[in-house]
């Protein structure tokens, strides 16, 4: 709560006196806060940007759009060129242009996007490891928070940005329609092998007035694949409905291979002579069917 806000209810005398006794913190000047709150990070947010041209940024950033939990440690906020760079404990303040102008708002607090968020947390990982930015990338395309393109429209402003390479080749996977890390596995250990038929990702099917999307899909003989990650496709719950899926594309002449997470980390090659065996069979079913 700022000091002005609460003037209206009370006197500056017992404001004083309450900061005295500890029954309010100040976390910055004009603003203070109950001791039960003052130490959180959203508060120490909320404090930064008060009265100020300012967005929460970086892994702060990441965090008030619930890509991932907010790491110990201090909290970033960014302004513009020019403005002041210093930040008051726990607050690490960083400066570029533009960062204002194109503010979003979470929960009435200014941030950067969710774009921009990503890219800047993972040109700065001191505060979280690559690979949670990473997993928020792809977590932020999944739930279309944003999309592949806006990703590589924000590196683009960014050439000099620490581990571009990196980050360009995730963001590639995920405009090819990789939606999780066992997907990019799969792709690229299993499905883009040598020797492995070209496929497409991300395939969409209307079935019976529901609308399925293929984790990969070879059109030319009606054959999907499907990678299955334990957590979400390991419920009894998860599995019927899968199995209904399934039986559904059946009847429009889809056969369905699914592959579950142990299985395609850790027999790659396995996986790759089964997808060639169906194939192949399917090939020569297809083949004869269009000399009929």
């Amino acid at each position: 709560m700022t000091v002005p806000e609460l003037l209206k209810r009370v006197s500056r005398r017992t404001i004083a006196r309450w900061v005295s006794d500890g029954r309010l913190i100040q976390v910055r000047p004009g603003v203070v806060a109950l001791p039960s709150t003052a130490g959180h990070w959203r508060t120490r947010v909320a404090a930064a940007l008060h009265d100020r041209k300012a967005v929460a940024s970086d892994a702060t950033a990441l965090a008030l759009w619930e890509l991932l939990p907010h790491p110990p440690g201090p909290v970033h906020v960014t302004v513009e060129p020019g403005r002041s760079g210093r930040g008051s404990a726990g607050v690490v303040v960083h400066r570029a242009p533009g960062t204002f102008a194109d503010h979003r708002r979470v929960d009435g607090l200014a941030l950067t996007s969710v774009e921009r968020s990503i890219v800047d947390a993972w040109g700065r990982p001191r505060g979280v490891p690559r690979s949670d930015v990473r997993a928020a990338a792809i977590a932020a395309v999944r739930t279309r928070r944003c999309r592949p393109q806006d990703l590589a429209a924000e590196l683009a402003t960014q050439p000099r940005l620490p581990g571009r390479v990196e980050l360009s080749r995730l963001i590639s996977l995920l405009a090819d329609g990789c939606r999780s890390e066992l997907e990019i596995w799969g792709c690229l250990e299993v499905l883009r092998a040598p020797g492995m038929p070209p496929f497409v990702q991300q395939r969409q099917v209307a079935v019976a007035g529901r609308t399925f999307l293929l984790d990969a899909a070879y059109d030319d003989i009606l054959l999907a694949v499907e990678m299955d990650g334990a957590a979400w496709h390991g419920s009894r719950a998860q599995r019927e409905r899968d199995i209904s899926r399934d039986a559904l594309l059946a009847t429009v002449g889809w056969q369905t291979l699914r592959f579950g997470f142990a299985r395609m980390t850790r027999s790659p090659e396995a996986c790759r002579r089964e997808i060639l065996a169906v194939y192949t069979t399917r090939q020569r079913l297809f083949s004869s069917n269009r000399v009929r």
